[in-house]
């Protein structure tokens, strides 16, 4: 890469910075050439009394329009919203993007995954509107607007036609939710109509989760509310083999946040077991997204290659390899 760029990075807790050493190492021997401007976010910041996500941070991120961020831990007990919620909302970041693809040489249930799922992530009952109506009932009401489901829609649907992919599938439960879900739906009905190269069709959510587990290779890019695109990325990555090799991003019109979608696993922090694979994989969508296509391309062919020797593998992955033997074997992947 040619001129410096600044681009906001986020440790976050538990492995969080362990994996995100690993990363940036990978990235540095790629040759990309960034600064990195380190901001805090997570529990720290949070019982320190700085906000689970600062005002820094996002002011970073504002500026940058670009970040790369580990898994942080939202503190218990009440007051305090996670990090990754304050991120959507603050900047707001409504297309969550989740690529579910089969590893080479890492063996699972199923072969030849390769799912985009593109989550609305600002609306439906995340929008946090909840209130109790009786001292024993509680109602969370669902939010879906023209608005919010056409950008999102849009967004998949230019996402599938730059990806080249052929189908895009709207996931809703328009016959029960007949006036919330059936906008979503028609929304995207109406926007598919500009886009006639990428195949349209749809499909009832519980439908859906029953064919993802027989035949998932059917799909292609899915695009759902936000509940139904929390649950469903899930299931997909537990497809490919675990949220440890999920990668993710959060996408708005005036930034975009990668991030890995696991959890910051304090138990083996500081251990040297972390996975970066996540993280990594975030980073080269954050590369794609960069327009560096060539660079990730190689960071990715690097992994596979390392997995697919199967000599040296963390320990989720079934072998023995400590986080930073792990990111040298695809260092040295990278220079052959």
């Amino acid at each position: 890469m040619g001129l410096s760029k600044t681009i906001t990075l986020i440790p976050g807790d538990g492995i969080g910075p362990e994996i995100s050493h690993a990363v940036t190492g990978i990235l540095k021997a790629a040759g990309l050439n960034v600064h990195w401007d380190v901001q805090e976010g997570g529990e720290a910041a949070a019982l320190a009394g700085r906000g689970v996500m600062p005002d820094t941070t996002i002011e970073s991120i504002a500026r940058t329009k670009i970040a790369l961020k580990g898994p942080t831990t939202t503190p218990t007990g009440g007051g305090h919203q996670s990090a990754n919620v304050t991120l959507r909302k603050r900047l707001d970041l409504y297309a969550n993007v989740r690529p579910a693809k089969s590893l080479p040489g890492y063996k699972t249930r199923f072969e030849n995954v390769d799912l985009m799922i593109v989550r609305e992530n600002t609306e439906d009952t995340y929008a946090g509107i909840e209130h109790m109506v009786a001292p024993n009932v509680a109602q969370c009401l669902k939010v879906i607007t023209r608005e919010g489901s056409e950008r999102v829609a849009r967004y998949a649907f230019e996402l599938a036609r730059k990806l080249k992919r052929k189908r895009l599938t709207c996931v809703h439960k328009a016959n029960i939710h007949k006036l919330t879900d059936g906008l979503f739906l028609r929304a995207h009905e109406d926007v598919s109509k500009d886009f006639p190269d990428v195949n349209f069709d749809s499909i009832i959510v519980d439908n859906l989760c029953m064919q993802l587990v027989t035949r998932p290779e059917q799909f292609d890019v899915l695009v759902l509310p936000n509940l139904y695109g929390d649950i469903v990325s899930d299931l997909c990555a537990g497809l490919v083999g675990g949220l440890g090799v999920a990668p993710g991003a959060n996408i708005g019109d005036n930034g975009a946040v990668f991030e890995a979608v696991h959890g910051s696993a304090p138990d083996i922090a500081g251990q040297g077991k972390a996975n970066p694979t996540a993280l990594l994989l975030s980073a080269v969508m954050m590369l794609q997204h960069m327009g560096e296509l060539e660079m990730a391309e190689r960071i990715e062919s690097a992994l596979q290659r390392v997995l697919l020797e199967g000599k040296v593998r963390t320990g989720d992955l079934k072998g023995t390899a400590s986080t930073s033997e792990f990111t040298e074997a695809i260092v040295h992947a990278l220079s052959r």
